[in-house]
């Protein structure tokens, strides 16, 4: 099944897009993202990047979740 690239994931992820590239060139495996929001805010950009892991035979690791709305800051 094709899928369609989001308008604007390129740009919007270019960061993301780069740190995979980097990652399989230089032989490492699995990547580490701070939250979840870093590979998308949606569902089309979730699998897009998801599919760009897969295809760069990386493994990802996200190191904490998005904090809730209703979190309140004890700082």
């Amino acid at each position: 099944m094709a899928r369609d690239t989001p308008a604007q994931y390129e740009k919007k992820f270019a960061d993301f897009i780069r740190m995979c590239v980097d990652a399989q060139a230089s032989g490492i495996k699995q990547i580490v993202v701070p939250t979840p929001a870093t590979i998308g805010d949606n569902y089309p950009e979730i699998i897009e990047s998801l599919s760009r892991l897969a295809e760069a035979g990386l493994t990802l690791a996200i190191a904490s979740p998005e904090p809730r709305r209703n979190d309140v800051s004890r700082n």
